[in-house]
């Protein structure tokens, strides 16, 4: 078995199903120590990747959450101002000169690492997830490039501090917004698609207690229809387990079975007033017609 494979083999025994493509990246990702980029619509598994690369390597997941307004102060590190204002009234009677004391203050105890000051501080590499980088706004991203590029950050009243372990960097864009291109002249890139009805079905079977293959191959079938349709959100994979789950416990094993429940759970694949209200009994029953 080659690596590609063994690796294909240990992600699915984590509970995903990787394409050769994807387990290639992750392989180069180990071998050059890059970071790895991967973008694609919401919902096509991007955070799953990490979360599964975190069990095959037994490792911690360290995730940093991205959003619009994140600052360095959430994502890096912060100042326990409370201890410190304790320790100063401490301090008041202390004979040291006051550089020596500002020393004490500002040191390590006192400091709060967020995800990336954590991850580069582990003893043993962890996966670090940096999810959504694309609803931060450029300035943030700028701040990532050191980090990125030399795996150390700079604290100004500590110095440079320099990663123990080197983080398996794991980084997902939903494409809202364009990413620099010095952020990715930094990274691995690797674009995850929706998964075709084969894969799509393996994942139900891995995930699903209870999904057959007869079954997970149908929901597989019409989740694919129904993203043809023209809707303003179409289901991701996670709604696609959350409506096998859904099926598998209200009894369903053919989904020519029972109709009415088929379109009565569509609610866990439709998020929206508007495409709940386009996808009609009448399109469930001509969708689930093409369904074998």
């Amino acid at each position: 078995m080659n690596e590609v494979a063994l690796l294909r083999a240990q992600l699915q025994q984590a509970g995903y199903i990787a394409e050769p493509p994807l387990a290639a990246a992750l392989l180069l990702m180990f071998d050059l120590g890059r970071p790895l980029l991967l973008e694609g619509d919401a919902g096509v598994g991007k955070t799953e990747v990490a979360k599964a690369l975190a069990t095959v390597r037994k490792t911690r997941l360290i995730r940093l959450q991205c959003y619009e307004g994140l600052d360095i102060h959430a994502a890096m590190y912060e100042w326990n101002y409370q201890r410190q204002l304790l320790a100063i009234r401490l301090l008041e009677h202390d004979d040291r000169a006051v550089p020596a004391k500002e020393q004490d203050i500002f040191s390590e105890r006192y400091l709060l690492k967020r995800p990336l000051l954590e991850a580069i501080s582990c003893t043993e590499s962890p996966v670090l997830l940096i999810d959504e980088v694309d609803r931060s706004d450029e300035a943030f991203e700028a701040y990532l490039l050191e980090l990125l590029s030399d795996f150390q950050v700079s604290i100004p009243e500590l110095g440079t501090m320099r990663a123990v372990s080197r983080p398996l960097v794991v980084i997902t864009s939903n494409g809202t917004r364009e990413l620099s291109d010095a952020l990715r002249r930094r990274c691995l890139y690797h674009y995850v698609d929706y998964p075709d009805v084969d894969r799509e079905a393996r994942i139900i079977m891995a995930r699903i207690d209870g999904a057959g293959a007869s079954l997970s191959l149908q929901i597989a079938r019409l989740v694919e229809s129904i993203r043809k349709e023209e809707l303003r959100k179409v289901p991701g994979v996670a709604e696609t387990l959350d409506w096998a789950a859904a099926l598998v416990g209200l009894g369903v094993r053919d989904l020519h079975d029972a109709p009415e429940v088929v379109h009565e759970t569509l609610m866990c694949l439709l998020k929206t007033h508007e495409d709940k209200s386009r996808v009609t009994r009448e399109v469930t029953e001509r969708l689930l017609g093409k369904v074998a």
